[in-house]
């Protein structure tokens, strides 16, 4: 018998066909195998930009002076700065970068146009967050280049030799724009998704298929508590996975932890109900464990990807930023850098961890809504 009869005569022919035809019916898990990709595609190659511009950017002028509006306008020219305000002291341009409403800052000391004037080499002060070395290293060249320009331009009207202005960069909470530093603490959120995320929602699809749902239907627990049950063991599982990457991120990487422990503890509370909420609702949509596993990657492969955990949201489109909103982690990753890396407290924090809070109450609301429709 020839190779080719051989093939032919193969008994795995049947399988292939029954397992085609099985694939046909089950009409919902072949369109996610194809729907799902095509879209996370289009979508991911839309919003996943790695030239980060446009940062959000507060001006102290102390010399209020043309010379210094000159200067903010060289720097917005390079694209890297976008003024959205003036602040009157530096008391309150700290405020504004701890908090993240800018990402830069512009100091132009009350002296600056006498430097200039005298002949004297006049100074200024650009300050970049630099706890995302990828957003802050293109700023801070930009800050320089602008400066060299800008001194440049002074030098040709003038006959003075000595460098008339000099501008200093300087990086805050990550000066040595380490890498770890800003992924390690990423690095929580995103662990704690996928665990969360993943596990929930294989619960309820693996207790419909053991043949167990039925027996939760006929108890007394209501739905709302059914649902809790499920979920609040994994919270310490989840508060046991943070405490690891943070002992290790310490011993191994020297990330340092600026913040509130007990703070960050307690908010990461909304962050892990959430998800576990997200999870929870993909596994009253789902009928089949794999059709769970597809549709928990595909919340959360957005949740990181769109998230900031790997590429700037500063450098995305604006339709992908607010989607962005929708998502725990965002929200989840301004907490945690802003704790581990700048310091701040609840006054900066409270806008992500309201956000956290609503996408918790609404995952698990769903959740319960649409397990009492199934279960009717």
């Amino acid at each position: 018998m020839s190779l080719r009869e051989r093939i032919a005569a193969s008994t795995i022919w049947p399988m292939l066909w029954k397992e085609f035809i099985q694939m046909r019916r089950d009409r919902l898990t072949l369109a996610m195998m194809l729907g799902i990709p095509a879209l996370q595609l289009a979508m991911f190659g839309y919003a996943i930009q790695t030239e980060v511009r446009h940062l959000p950017t507060v001006v102290l002028d102390e010399s209020r002076s043309s010379e210094s509006l000159a200067l903010v306008d060289q720097l917005r020219n390079t694209g890297n700065f976008d003024i959205v305000g003036y602040v009157p002291d530096r008391m309150a341009l700290d405020q504004e970068i701890r908090a993240g409403r800018a990402m830069a800052g512009v100091v132009i000391p009350p002296t600056y146009l006498s430097d200039l004037r005298r002949g004297r080499t006049a100074q200024a002060q650009v300050i970049v967050d630099a706890a995302d070395p990828l957003a802050s290293s293109a700023a801070m060249a930009a800050a320089a280049q602008a400066g060299a320009a800008r001194s440049t331009a002074i030098l040709s009207r003038s006959s003075g030799r000595a460098p008339p202005l000099e501008v200093r960069v300087r990086p805050w909470y990550n000066p040595g724009l380490r890498s770890a530093v800003y992924i390690v603490p990423g690095i929580i959120g995103v662990l704690l998704s996928i665990t969360m995320i993943l596990i929930t929602s294989m619960s309820i699809v693996r207790e419909r298929e053991l043949g167990t749902l039925e027996q939760l239907i006929v108890t007394p627990i209501d739905k709302t508590s059914l649902m809790l049950g499920k979920i609040l063991p994994f919270v310490l599982v989840g508060y046991v996975q943070m405490t690891v990457i943070l002992v290790l991120g310490r011993l191994l990487f020297d990330v340092p932890i600026r913040g509130s422990l007990p703070l960050l503890y307690l908010m990461t509370l909304a962050f892990i109900v959430a998800s576990l909420g997200m999870g929870l609702f993909v596994s009253t949509v789902a009928r089949t464990q794999a059709q769970a596993l597809q549709l928990g990657y595909f919340f959360l492969l957005p949740n990181i990807l769109l998230s900031g955990f790997m590429f700037p949201r500063e450098a995305m489109p604006v339709a992908a930023q607010w989607l962005g909103l929708a998502l725990p982690l965002t929200h989840f990753l301004k907490v945690l850098r802003g704790i581990i890396l700048k310091d701040v407290g609840v006054v900066e924090l409270w806008a992500p961890t309201l956000w956290l809070v609503v996408l918790a109450t609404l995952f698990i609301a769903l959740s319960v809504r649409r397990f009492s429709k199934r279960i009717d």
